[in-house]
């Protein structure tokens, strides 16, 4: 098992205490530790142990962007990149390269604001009013998979996940703010 801190958010502690208290009394023995870890992870919301594990950690792809360094930033690939905002720095199109739309994506990360609580339906507002592709459903469960965006188990909150984006990222905006200033 993993020994990194998984952080579990419980809306409701009473019927998480419940949901808790009817698994364990089902038992004639106390269950082992594995068990234990699914009995939890059931009454938060989730399927077993592993299914709230792969939504409470951060995914793969969001980790690199930490780690990668100011000084590698591709001038050609932001040009590139940049083509996919309009003058106002809405998202015109879904770009077909993977590493593409993981820059793209940290724009629309960055539209969203820090440290507040969204609903499914302002989170959606929000995104359409920042594309023209008319998908907010595809990137609002990108920056979810991304681990860009945290979302509650029954699909109902959102909220921004304060994490550095790559240095890439970082260019692009800065490139889409000087635009929209000089416009």
């Amino acid at each position: 098992m993993s020994k990194a801190p998984l952080p579990l958010a419980i809306e409701d502690i009473a019927a998480f205490a419940k949901s808790l208290r009817r698994s364990l009394d089902s038992r004639e023995q106390l269950p082992s530790h594995v068990e234990m870890l699914n009995l939890l992870a059931k009454a938060g919301g989730y399927r077993n142990f592993q299914h709230f594990k792969s939504r409470a950690a951060p995914t793969e792809s969001a980790q690199p962007a930490q780690r990668e360094e100011p000084s590698k930033v591709d001038d050609k690939l932001l040009n590139r990149l940049a083509r996919y905002f309009d003058d106002d720095g809405k998202f015109i199109r879904w770009p077909n390269k993977f590493s593409q739309r993981m820059i793209c994506l940290w724009v629309m990360w960055s539209k969203i604001p820090a440290r507040t609580t969204l609903t499914e339906r302002e989170i959606s507002s929000l995104l359409d009013r920042e594309h023209l592709f008319g998908d907010h459903a595809l990137l609002r469960r990108e920056l979810v998979d991304r681990g860009m965006v945290e979302r509650t188990p029954d699909g109902s909150r959102y909220k921004r996940r304060e994490i550095r984006p790559p240095a890439q990222a970082l260019a692009l905006l800065e490139r889409l703010r000087a635009g929209r200033e000089s416009s």
